[in-house]
């Protein structure tokens, strides 16, 4: 008798469930309440997190070698460093996606601000505003923390 793996096909499942069922797997697997981001990235971290449930995290020797290697870019610049530990700003490259009436917006993340549309911008807020019509706070837009680190 062989051991059926039943993650790939939990894995699957999270392409084809309502979004409904997504944010209540999210509060089964995380204990809180769902972000509000798009049905993209609820299924990439439920990927993630079901994997890492059951097969593990990363190792405390991996996190460490990261934060080591970090370092070693970073040389010892304390402005790079407080740019490496503002963990709530999206990596340079990142790519935010959005739906907004009906039309997917997306967002890359550039080294001194952002990009849509070909244009650069230096606030989420500002492209949001291009979007929507409307103020908005940017972070609140793209379903992301603030980037103070404030929810």
């Amino acid at each position: 008798m062989t051991n059926h793996d039943p993650i790939p096909a939990r894995l699957a499942a999270l392409k084809i469930a309502p979004t409904v069922d997504l944010k209540q797997q999210w509060r089964d697997l995380f204990d809180r309440e769902p972000p509000p981001f798009n049905r993209r990235y609820l299924e990439s971290r439920l990927a993630y997190r079901i994997q890492e449930l059951t097969y593990g995290g990363l190792k405390p020797e991996t996190i460490r070698r990261l934060e080591q290697l970090g370092e070693e870019l970073d040389g010892g610049d304390k402005k790079k460093r407080s740019i490496r530990l503002d963990r709530d700003r999206p990596i340079t490259g990142t790519r935010l996606l959005r739906e907004w009436q009906g039309v997917e917006q997306v967002v890359t993340v550039a080294k001194d601000g952002f990009e849509w549309q070909g244009r650069p911008y230096k606030s989420l807020s500002a492209i949001a505003r291009a979007i929507t019509g409307t103020r908005w706070n940017g972070w609140t837009f793209f379903g992301l923390k603030n980037h103070r680190g404030r929810s």
